[in-house]
């Protein structure tokens, strides 16, 4: 057995002179928003992005999440072809077709970048089958425009026709501003979709992560049959600063996050990532009896 072994994350030096300069490849470590420790993104991505020294549930990318979520090669993906369009020829500082083109790029899901902020499909966990969409907030925030709200307005109709239970795991910034009213439009859709689902008798999980906000918070995110938030999630339509400015109340200390809307009841319960997949196959076995 050897004594030394190489180091899993490793570092350059380039000598400049007489001076030795540390040099660290790009991307290959990230800083804990909440306590500020280095995170390498190896072993935080093993840790399934929860930082090790506070306990902080990062951004998780929507591959990962179905990953964690579902048997290995179960997720098949549904709706896959629906693309957001430049409807109203939103002016900004960028053009908005532009945004979404490097968006796509960005993000690269399943190595096609086809997210659009959701990736829905059918899967089984633990051998037990159910729809699932996960939202990633690295496509423009996950701001819910009419591709999201169809999509997810979609896999419900599906779940009524086919009578599965459907799963969704929101992040989100809010509405989509460069869609304009066809954006506030999602709320009403994507809730009448959940009702119909709901009146033939089938279950709807939602697990809320950080952020979720905006339209999605005020729509189909709070009228799910069960309601997990990750720990220190923060949910809410405005956010704490807006409320503050404009209301010139002084907020409750943790306002608006997962624990504060679980103790008013909210929220039915506040799970850790690591412990999200047993969870879900929980409420899945007991919603199928």
């Amino acid at each position: 057995m050897a004594f030394f072994s190489g180091a899993k994350y490793s570092i350059l030096k380039r000598h400049i002179g007489k001076e030795s300069h540390v040099v660290i490849p790009d991307g290959s470590w990230v800083k804990c928003k909440q306590c500020g420790q280095t995170l390498y993104t190896d072993r935080l991505s093993d840790n399934l992005n929860v930082c090790w020294n506070c306990n902080c549930h990062l951004l998780m990318p929507a591959p990962a999440r179905i990953k964690m979520l579902c048997d290995a090669d179960s997720f098949e993906e549904l709706f896959a072809d629906l693309r957001s369009v430049d409807v109203i020829n939103f002016k900004d500082s960028q053009q908005y077709s532009d945004r979404i083109a490097a968006n796509i790029q960005k993000t690269d899901l399943a190595g096609r970048g086809e997210s659009q902020g959701v990736v829905c499909g059918k899967a089984t966990l633990d051998g037990k089958k159910f729809l699932l969409g996960v939202m990633d907030f690295r496509f423009l925030g996950a701001s819910m425009g009419s591709v999201i709200g169809e999509k997810i307005a979609r896999l419900f109709e599906y779940g009524t026709k086919n009578k599965l239970p459907v799963v969704i795991v929101t992040a989100s910034g809010g509405a989509r501003m460069q869609e304009g009213i066809l954006s506030l439009m999602q709320m009403a859709k994507t809730c009448g979709a959940v009702e119909r689902f709901q009146k033939a008798g089938l279950p709807y999980i939602a697990i809320l992560t950080d952020p979720t906000y905006g339209g999605v918070t005020a729509s189909f995110a709070t009228v799910a049959d069960v309601i997990i938030a990750e720990p220190g999630a923060m949910i809410g339509f405005a956010g704490p600063r807006v409320i503050r400015e404009t209301t010139n109340a002084k907020l409750p200390e943790n306002f608006q996050t997962a624990e504060f809307l679980s103790e008013r009841g909210l929220i039915d319960r506040v799970v850790d990532r690591k412990n999200l997949k047993k969870e879900l196959s929980l409420l899945l076995d007991f919603f199928s009896k």
